[in-house]
């Protein structure tokens, strides 16, 4: 977490352009390369305005891990509602389309990604992100699996961000087609949820 979030105008421009900076960076230089006083010259802020925020730069991709799937997590929950089980699957495929378009328009989400996975620490951080991510999910399942008990549905929700998460690296990596990638991501989820769907109904009829 940032040492402190800012509340005053001026500081919310400069911990933006300090997050802004951070995500070029980590384009063009990877994680290990990265450094605090970097960031700081690229977005022009003395560093000790840098670590008002931030205690290092492990803080930051926490930061920017959190802002990328809260973002998403709001335009999910768009989708949200009583939805039948059928237009909800439609609308999980325009969804996953969308993610994936993010991902290939915005490198930077592949570099905040990957820089999660470099210690226990943001690994912790970024299991915790994805468990806020799966709760959205989870609450999105329900019209598609009313009879599932709970603690499954959250299961199941875990898995697919998960899945998705780790595909959407695999879909933008060297040599590998994007396209192929997210479509086969597609078969994945719908066989996935298409069962699920269809044991819960099993369930309600007994």
């Amino acid at each position: 977490m940032p040492r402190r979030r800012p509340t005053q105008e001026r500081s919310k421009r400069k911990f933006d352009a300090l997050l802004q900076a951070s995500r070029e960076l980590l384009v063009e230089v990877g994680f290990e390369s990265f450094t605090c006083e970097e960031v700081a010259a690229r977005a022009e802020v003395p560093i000790g305005t840098l670590y008002q925020f931030f205690a290092n730069k492990y803080v930051i991709v926490c930061e920017l891990n959190r802002q990328d799937l809260v973002a998403v997590s709001q335009e999910l929950a768009d989708f949200h509602g009583e939805i039948p089980s059928l237009d909800w699957l439609r609308h999980m495929n325009q969804f996953v389309d969308h993610l994936a378009s993010l991902w290939m328009t915005d490198p930077s989400r592949r570099e905040v990604w990957l820089a999660m996975q470099s210690t226990p620490s943001t690994r912790a951080t970024g299991a915790i992100h994805e468990k806020e991510f799966a709760e959205v999910v989870s609450q999105m399942l329900r019209p598609l699996t009313p009879r599932t008990p709970r603690a499954r549905r959250t299961m199941m929700a875990e898995v697919l961000v998960h899945v998705v998460y780790s595909m959407m690296n695999f879909s933008v990596q060297d040599e590998q087609s994007h396209t192929d990638a997210v479509a086969e991501l597609k078969r994945l989820m719908v066989a996935y949820l298409l069962v699920a769907e269809k044991e819960s109904r099993t369930a309600s009829q007994r």
